[in-house]
């Protein structure tokens, strides 16, 4: 048996089964826009390190700060929101300095 039939078969099998019934975005076309506006060869690149939920250094460090922020404002002992201010302050000062060394 042939590899194509193979996966053919596959295929034909999760569907049967409703394995593809509640993918996220069903029914819904698909937005390449993004796709086919990134250059040809990053394309691979970029597609892997998203479906490895790869993110940069920037977007993580904007994440905790956000995350840290939301706790700050729930946070009643005084000794923690002043650690959390600081670590937001620290990690913001990094974010700054990285995306001015990517300016350069």
């Amino acid at each position: 048996m042939s590899l194509e039939k193979l996966i053919e078969e596959q295929i034909k099998k999760a569907m049967a089964e409703g394995e593809f019934d509640n993918l996220p975005g069903k029914g819904r076309p698909l937005d390449l826009d993004a796709y086919f506006q990134t250059p040809e060869h990053l394309r691979l690149g970029y597609s892997v390190l998203k479906n490895g939920d790869f993110v940069p250094a920037e977007v993580q460090l904007l994440k905790e700060i956000e995350t840290l922020k939301a706790q700050l404002d729930s946070c009643p002992d005084q000794g923690q929101r002043q650690q959390m201010s600081k670590a937001i302050n620290d990690k913001t000062l990094t974010f700054r300095m990285l995306m001015e060394k990517q300016r350069r």
